[in-house]
């Protein structure tokens, strides 16, 4: 039987030694500014996205190696959104997996550009893999674009607008869907292509993971909302309710908690149809796509 939790934190463990590498180039710039990067970045956190990038790249034969870069900026540009989201501007969030959210820790000012200085290494971290593996160049060059293309206005950026804009309003099941791919579906869905591509699968395999990751962002999504509402604080880090309070559109204010599991399941199971392709090596993806509806935190 799969083993998911030594799967997972074996996977961690590759992330976070790569993610310490990056460190030992910053001493000469502003120590303040490095010590609120690392802050959010190490404050723990499930690397769902570099894990499935990884895992990806596994499905269609390749390694971790092929796609540690691209998996590490990964995280380092989901960990800009959490710094930036937090903000009084935005979610006006205290807590972060149980510590005090950056602007708490730090300062409002030293937040944004922690944020803006994980983001902007993220691509530098993939200009230099494609920099140092020349013969891939050009498969570096596709990924910087997926990437780009989820984590902005076309993806992530555009659905925390979106979520800020619907504060309070009425919308349809159909809209509510569509922000959440924006919000977090695009970038888990940019992870598992730029995994496959780099790892060396076929337009076929790149495609069917692709779909899985629509899937399993827009079911992950949906179990967030879910925890929020009855979801425990100390295994969450974070207050519950939070949602509720701002007057934020989620799936079960919309179509109510019951339905909103259902709606998560139905989208597990299209996302395990993805994986038939792939065998046995499509395994961990497919205890990820069950894990993501069944997590506590």
């Amino acid at each position: 039987m799969f083993d998911l939790k030594a799967y997972l934190k074996a996977k961690q463990q590759t992330v976070n030694a790569a993610l310490d590498q990056l460190w030992d180039r910053t001493e000469p710039y502003p120590t303040r500014l490095v010590a609120a990067m690392r802050y959010s970045l190490e404050a723990g956190g499930k690397r769902l996205r570099p894990i499935l990038c990884m895992a990806a790249s596994e499905a269609v034969g390749g390694s971790e190696a092929d796609v540690i870069s691209a998996a590490c900026a990964l995280e380092l540009i989901h960990t800009y959104s959490l710094i930036h989201d937090d903000l009084p501007a935005m979610d006006d969030d205290d807590l972060r997996r149980g510590k005090p959210t950056s602007h708490k820790a730090f300062d409002e000012a030293t937040a944004i550009l922690a944020g803006d200085a994980l983001l902007t290494v993220a691509f530098e971290v993939i200009a230099t893999a494609g920099r140092e593996q020349r013969r891939d160049a050009l498969k570096w060059l596709e990924v910087a674009y997926l990437i780009a293309r989820a984590a902005g206005y076309s993806g992530m950026v555009q659905g925390q607008m979106m979520d800020l804009t619907v504060e309070g309003k009425e919308i349809t099941s159909e809209e509510l869907e569509r922000l959440h791919h924006f919000k977090t579906g695009a970038l888990i869905e940019a992870s598992l292509k730029a995994g496959a591509l780099l790892g060396g699968g076929n337009s076929q395999e790149v495609a069917a993971l692709g779909r899985y990751g629509r899937h399993i962002g827009l079911a992950f999504q949906m179990a967030d909302d879910i925890l929020n509402v009855e979801g425990k604080p100390e295994m969450l880090g974070k207050p519950v309710g939070s949602d509720q309070a701002h007057q934020k559109v989620t799936g079960p204010s919309l179509i109510g908690l019951e339905q909103a599991k259902v709606r998560a399941g139905e989208l597990v199971d299209r996302a395990l149809e993805e994986l038939k392709i792939f065998g046995i090596r499509g395994e961990p993806l497919a205890a990820i796509a069950r894990y993501i509806v069944e997590r506590d935190k």
